[in-house]
């Protein structure tokens, strides 16, 4: 073992980096090619490894000390766990790594209260490096460290976080940490389309992800300059054959520098799901067209835009290839993206395309609008740019919703108990409720509401979309009927939904 590891809050031993020879005290074990100094109750024991000290120290310490020998033994599972989780987290950053995620944090970390790290690999001019993006409610913060600090990150995060998910070109993990430091490490083999194996296997970590736009600090808006974009491989036949609406092979401006295409028209490989998901919305999108005129300038909101893949996407398709005379405005809370999307938007030259830093509830900046669209907002966000959306007359209305918190801590259980009595059940259906109310609210307010799949579930579990468009006449008795069965379920669950008392307000009850 190499350098000077400590394990936190120790009360028994104190392992050090050695090379002396010799052995453990009485166990025989050789150690000229490298040991373990381990100091315990003031004597020293040199071991070849953590393992056979522990193993040791089971043996010699005194029986009738039982509760101080099993406490020591407790310990020592911890920190031979934790030496596996630092094993693993030094292997899959050498080689085959696609994606790490850490989430449930344990508090504050790096001074900031971070809700989420994702990690991926990047190809940087000196060399691969592994780009660590730390979420906070309101920012995301990037560092690009190369395999050892990486590993060494990594580390570090997994004791100030519950959980973490690992990928690698063939195999996942699920690391789950407790407070008292148990490690539980589950993996399961990565299954691959026969057509992407070999390519996986030789791209592996070397294939680069395109930066995002809208990093927090100097250092990573600095990286991106030096991040090579490699053309997608590995696609499936069907992903080949599919005919997108933005098409591989002819280059689109904002696809280029958000990192999802090469100056030449290919999909970088890493991007491809996203790539997917925004020919997938202007799909949906292409199903409204009939409802949009062309004689007028319509007005369209993005709530909650974020890095504004598909608001980009809206505006190139609407405006560039459909010929619409569109006036588009994205809403983030976050300042430093918002300065980046404006940024690009001058570049492009889309000059009815703006962005602004605004609250979703609060926003006033326009009286009425054709399409109104809300990705991921988070929890009640979502109800109220619904909200919003019908109260200034909105003729259609695309929502993704993210993060159904609401109405999980609402919800009662009665003769729903085999759900309500478990945690993930109970989290998935308030989630069906949710959206399900949602919908139903909106047929209630005078929209023809469908609930569709948004991109496959083994892509992302946000995959609920909502799409309404303003009906012609109002059906006074499919209202009312609306109605009545929004409030039998709401009765009978305990729900009191935030939407529900928007559109209350709404309608001055």
């Amino acid at each position: 073992m190499k350098g000077e590891w400590v394990m936190p809050g120790s009360k028994y031993f104190l392992p050090l980096a050695s090379s002396c020879a010799g052995g453990c005290h009485g166990s025989g074990h050789d150690t000229r090619d490298g040991g373990l100094k381990i100091i315990y109750n003031d004597k020293l024991t040199v071991c070849s490894s953590l393992r056979i000290f522990f193993l040791y120290m089971s043996m010699v310490l005194p029986y009738n000390k039982k509760n101080k020998r099993k406490s020591f033994l407790t310990e020592g599972k911890n920190v031979l766990q934790m030496e596996e989780l630092r094993s693993l987290f030094a292997g899959v950053f050498h080689g085959g790594l696609l994606q790490v995620v850490f989430s449930g944090p344990r508090g504050e970390f790096d001074g900031r209260d971070v809700v989420k790290v994702k990690v991926r690999p990047v190809e940087l001019k000196d060399g691969l490096h592994f780009q660590f993006e730390l979420f906070t409610k309101t920012q995301a913060f990037h560092e690009n460290l190369d395999a050892e600090q990486a590993a060494m990150r990594a580390c570090e995060l997994g004791t100030k976080f519950k959980q973490a998910q690992i990928a690698t070109v063939g195999e996942e993990y699920s690391v789950l940490v407790s407070k008292k430091g148990k490690v539980s490490i589950r993996k399961k083999r990565r299954e691959m389309p026969a057509a992407g194996r070999g390519e996986a296997k030789m791209a592996g970590t070397q294939a680069a992800f395109g930066r995002e736009p809208g990093g927090g600090d100097d250092k990573a808006e600095n990286a991106r300059g030096q991040e090579e974009a490699l053309p997608m491989v590995g696609a499936t036949a069907h992903d080949k054959r599919k005919n997108y609406i933005l098409q591989e092979g002819r280059p689109v401006p904002f696809l280029v520098d958000l990192g999802v295409m090469t100056k030449d028209g290919m999909i970088v490989r890493p991007k491809f799901d996203k790539f997917r998901q925004i020919n997938r919305f202007l799909e949906f999108v292409e199903d409204v067209l009939p409802r949009l005129e062309r004689e007028r300038e319509l007005t369209i909101l993005d709530f909650g835009c974020g890095k504004s893949y598909l608001t980009f996407a809206m505006y190139y398709y609407l405006h560039e290839l459909k010929g619409y005379d569109i006036r588009m405005i994205g809403l983030d809370l976050k300042k430093d993206v918002i300065a980046r999307c404006n940024r690009l938007a001058e570049k492009y030259g889309y000059h009815k395309l703006m962005f602004l830093t605004g609250n979703i509830a609060e926003y006033e900046g326009v009286g009425e609008v054709d399409m109104v669209v809300t990705l991921h907002a988070c929890d009640t966000a979502t109800d109220y740019a619904l909200a919003k959306a019908v109260g200034w007359n909105a003729g259609v209305i695309l929502s993704v919703p993210c993060c159904q918190h609401e109405l999980n801590r609402q919800i009662r259980g009665g003769v729903l108990s085999p759900i309500m009595d478990y945690g993930i059940l109970k989290e998935r259906f308030a989630a069906l409720l949710t959206d399900g109310l949602r919908a139903k609210y909106l047929e209630s307010m005078g929209y023809e509401t469908q609930v569709l799949e948004f991109i496959d579930m083994e892509h992302t579990p946000k995959n609920i979309l909502l799409r309404a468009v303003k009906s012609r006449k109002m059906n006074t008795a499919k209202v009312k009927r609306c109605g009545e069965e929004i409030r039998a379920c709401e009765e009978f669950l305990g729900a009191r939904p935030t939407l529900g008392k928007l559109f209350k307000g709404e309608r001055g009850e």
